[in-house]
């Protein structure tokens, strides 16, 4: 039986002591490097081409995100696993979106991370019931135009439908209609809630 080769990214060594045990134990896994760091997990699975690649979101050097989009654009057939511990849903997102093919909280027990690496070998999506969870409570952010994220700035300052169209020198019904779309984008019921997303998902700077 072919095992599942696997690389282990996490900058704790005793999360990849962890990872390393738990996969030891199962029969058709198999662990064939480490790595402490975003660069060195690009680097060994440059050298190694494993299967999956289990990779902690936070990182030195490179982050797990920046680390996944290399990791996939020079290896196609190696798929990524992200584990976490408190990563907001929009790191997360970014995550799938460079190309990962899980996500596990490392909250998660045993059985779901094993999971989560089979499907992966499998060429299949795994995202674990927590990421799930938080994917729905607290939805990624949208991405804005750079019209958009002008008016968002003035929003989040307090400024009004009109003094946001006298300051970009537009009517103040096509102010107001960005500031509705801006809403509808936030997933937003009024501008202060509109303001406290801004500001909690970093999506301007005041």
């Amino acid at each position: 039986m072919n095992k599942i080769s696997i690389l282990v990214a996490d900058d704790h060594k005793i999360v990849r002591m962890g990872l390393k045990s738990l996969f030891a134990a199962a029969r058709d896994l198999s662990v064939v490097g480490e790595a402490d760091d975003g660069v060195a997990a690009v680097r060994q699975a440059v050298r190694l081409r494993p299967d999956v690649v289990v990779m902690d979101l936070m990182m030195p050097e490179k982050d797990g995100v920046a680390a996944t989009a290399e990791i996939r654009a020079r290896l196609p057939d190696t798929r990524i696993v992200v584990l976490t511990s408190y990563s907001t849903s929009d790191t997360i997102a970014a995550a799938l979106s460079a190309g990962a093919s899980g996500a596990v909280m490392k909250s998660a027990d045993d059985a779901t991370l094993l999971t989560a690496v089979r499907a992966a070998a499998a060429g299949e999506t795994f995202i674990s019931p927590e990421v799930r969870g938080l994917l729905a409570v607290d939805p990624p952010a949208p991405t804005l135009s750079p019209r958009q994220l002008e008016v968002l700035v003035m929003l989040v300052k307090g400024f009004s439908n009109t003094e946001i169209a006298n300051m970009l020198g537009i009517s103040r019904t096509v102010a107001k209609e960005h500031v509705e779309n801006l809403l509808v984008k936030l997933d937003a019921a009024n501008r202060t809630e509109a303001a406290a997303i801004a500001l909690r998902k970093h999506l301007v700077k005041v």
